[in-house]
This record gives structure tokens, C-alpha cells and sequence, in this order.
């Protein structure tokens, strides 16, 4: 998928918000990257984990959708954070999103956080099921 047109559909939506870019996006896996503001933190300098995990949860709904049967759609019905080291205010977060399973009710992606000296930060995995007309 054309990752402009990716990061313009995405113009006034959450992830908007959020501020994250899109920076590859096909069936197997999506990149982006998020500069960490304090806004997105908790305690002084520390990014709040809800948005990692909300970063995480736009991105395997995004690899859903580049995966769906013409006219389904996707919502997460299970999602799984664990996380490693503090991601700080003032750097930039990258995250990679890969499939675990495309099967044709659910599929299971898995978002890796690192830090920019390439450190784990947190491992998020989501079940998105697949929805049919009926």
C-alpha cells in the first residue's frame, strides 16, 4: 500500500492524534515510528503505556485490512502488552507489526516496540477478528 495515502487516510482519526507515522504498509507487516511527546506521558518523561498499546492496536487493524476478503471488516477482540524498558519523551519509538496467523475469522499480529539505540520496549499481541456480511 502506498504509505502516503496510508498516513493521509489516517488525517483526523486517532492515530492522528496520537501523532504516529506510517512508514511501510503490506500484508506482511507494517513499520511506523512515534516522536514520544510529554503529552503521551505518565510519570515526567515516560510514555503512558495505553498509548503504545493503542499505537499497536491501529497498526494490526491496519495489516487486517491490507489482508481482508473484499467487503470485511476487523475489530480486535484480544490484545496482550508486555513491556520491557521505559521508551522516554524527546526520542522517537519505532514499531514493527507482523502476522502470527491470517486465517479467515482471526488473525493474530504481533507489534514490537524498540527504542532508537534498538532496545525492546514492549511486545504487543492482538487478535483481530475477521467480520462478514451475513
Amino acid at each position: 500500500m502506498d504509505v502516503e495515502a496510508l498516513n493521509q487516510r489516517m488525517l483526523g482519526s486517532f492515530a492522528e492524534k496520537i501523532g504516529f507515522k506510517y512508514l511501510e504498509a503490506s500484508p506482511e507487516g507494517i513499520k511506523a515510528s512515534l516522536a514520544v511527546r510529554d503529552d503521551l506521558c505518565t510519570v515526567p518523561g515516560i510514555m503512558h503505556g495505553g498509548a503504545l498499546m493503542a499505537m499497536a492496536d491501529s497498526l494490526g487493524a491496519v495489516g487486517t485490512g491490507l489482508n481482508l476478503p473484499s467487503g470485511a471488516g476487523t475489530t480486535t477482540i484480544e490484545s496482550k502488552t508486555n513491556f520491557f524498558a521505559p521508551v522516554r519523551t524527546g526520542t522517537t519509538i519505532m514499531a514493527e507489526c507482523t502476522p502470527l496467523h491470517r486465517g479467515k475469522s482471526t488473525m493474530v499480529w504481533q507489534t514490537r516496540f524498540e527504542t532508537e539505540d534498538g532496545k525492546l520496549a514492549a511486545l504487543v499481541t492482538q487478535t483481530q477478528i475477521v467480520l462478514t456480511a451475513s
